[in-house]
């Protein structure tokens, strides 16, 4: 606040009100509401882009970035890919028809380490090639 920041005081005041809104509702996973704001940014900063509104979505962006300094590492593309075909093999899943399975298998050995659409989009070039 002293440093005039006001764009990081004000991301930083919306993720302690979500936090404080999970924590009223039972024991929560912190992560879970750090993952889940950050998602629902990027998601509205590419819905800003697509309607043409740059500066809104900027603005997106700048509070998803301030919301990924507090969650851990995902895994890189090089390790997530090894996880994800290790999992496929393993759920014997061999056709798209079955990236149901797969999904489940990779997403149960990837955990909270990596976003579901790069996992899947991994599972999908696994069972595709």
């Amino acid at each position: 606040m002293r440093a005039g920041e006001k764009e990081r005081v004000g991301a930083l005041r919306m993720l302690l009100s979500e936090l404080q809104k999970d924590g009223k509702e039972g024991p929560g996973d912190q992560q879970a509401v750090l993952r889940r704001e950050r998602k629902r940014r990027l998601e509205a900063s590419e819905t800003f882009r697509e309607a043409g509104r740059d500066e809104l979505a900027a603005h997106e962006d700048f509070e998803a970035q301030i919301i990924t300094t507090y969650l851990p590492a995902e895994l890189s593309d090089d390790e997530l890919a090894e996880l994800v075909r290790t999992a496929v093999a393993d759920s014997g899943a061999s056709s798209p028809k079955e990236m149901g399975n797969a999904m489940r298998a990779a997403m149960q050995a990837v955990g909270d380490r990596a976003d579901g659409k790069r996992v899947s989009a991994i599972v999908k070039a696994a069972l595709t090639a």
